[in-house]
């Protein structure tokens, strides 16, 4: 392939080590069936399901890149950071993301009790049917009882109605700092990106405050092309890219074949004249 921003990679996706529904090999044969050339399990704050994605994609032919995101709080409000091409054995990585991990059972009881007040009763007995692993309990499990249960008619709805700020499930909670998700990827040999950057509906003034400090923290690259964003925010974020010199990424955000809005290996292409992410982690990358 003489341009390497056309490689049809997907570095973005979670399985039901973290908060997915399908395993890390079901993930890996799904992606090689739809023709990724370059795949990556990012589960959130967890490299637990590291090995098995790793083997299971090799033995398809499929190349493989580590991953992971980590849940950062930044100007009061959840980022998400994705590390590439890291050491999953690094131990202080390990540490980092157990320390960022801690927390979530209280939080997911008080999103509990506040669900109780509006009627809705067993929510956390509910969400921890979809928990592959407890310690990673999160809104998406609740939003998955809220359906099953009939509050709503899907996880979208959910997130809107009970998930966020001001609604009755929504309890904040302070993940790991910018600085140090960033050193703990990049002192483990990978690359610090930011996740869905659109997401956060930052203000122009806090969006680029969060680009600067990521920059001087050592990070190096940005999703410009995901599943939650437009094709209009995939201009912008390139635009953002080539202002802060980084590299590009690409990534699905997969979690679910009915929940997710888009399918692995289904992304466009990177806009021209970014410098895509897997090039600079082309030693990196595990091959079969």
């Amino acid at each position: 392939m003489n341009d390497p921003s056309l490689l049809n990679a997907d570095l973005h996706c979670h399985s039901d080590v973290s908060d997915g529904t399908l395993s890390p090999e079901a993930l890996a044969a799904r992606a090689h069936a739809n023709g990724v050339q370059l795949w990556s399990l990012t589960d959130h704050d967890e490299v637990g399901g590291q090995r098995r994605a790793r083997d299971a994609a090799l033995a398809l032919g499929l190349p493989y890149l580590t991953g992971c995101e980590v849940s950062v709080t930044f100007a009061d409000r959840t980022v998400h950071v994705v590390g590439l091409g890291f050491d999953p054995d690094d131990a202080r990585l390990r540490d980092g993301l157990a320390a960022t991990r801690g927390g979530r059972e209280r939080r997911a009881r008080e999103m509990a009790a506040g669900l109780a007040q509006v009627g809705i009763r067993g929510a956390y007995e509910g969400a921890l049917k979809y928990v592959g692993n407890p310690e990673l309990i999160s809104r998406t499990h609740f939003a998955r009882f809220l359906v099953e249960a009939g509050h709503c008619a899907d996880t979208h709805e959910v997130f809107r109605r009970f998930l966020v700020e001001d609604k009755p499930g929504y309890v904040p909670h302070r993940w790991a700092r910018l600085g140090d998700a960033v050193r703990w990827i990049t002192d483990a040999g990978g690359v610090a990106v930011i996740a869905h950057p659109a997401r956060y509906r930052f203000t122009p003034t806090e969006e680029y405050a969060l680009f600067v400090e990521f920059v001087a923290h050592g990070g190096r690259g940005v999703e410009v092309v995901t599943g939650s964003h437009s094709t209009a925010e995939y201009a912008a974020y390139a635009e953002l890219a080539i202002e802060f010199g980084l590299l590009a990424s690409r990534g699905s955000d997969f979690h679910d074949p009915d929940e997710s809005r888009t399918d692995l290996g289904a992304l466009p292409d990177l806009p021209g004249r970014l410098t895509p992410v897997w090039q600079a982690l082309a030693q990196r990358v595990d091959r079969p």
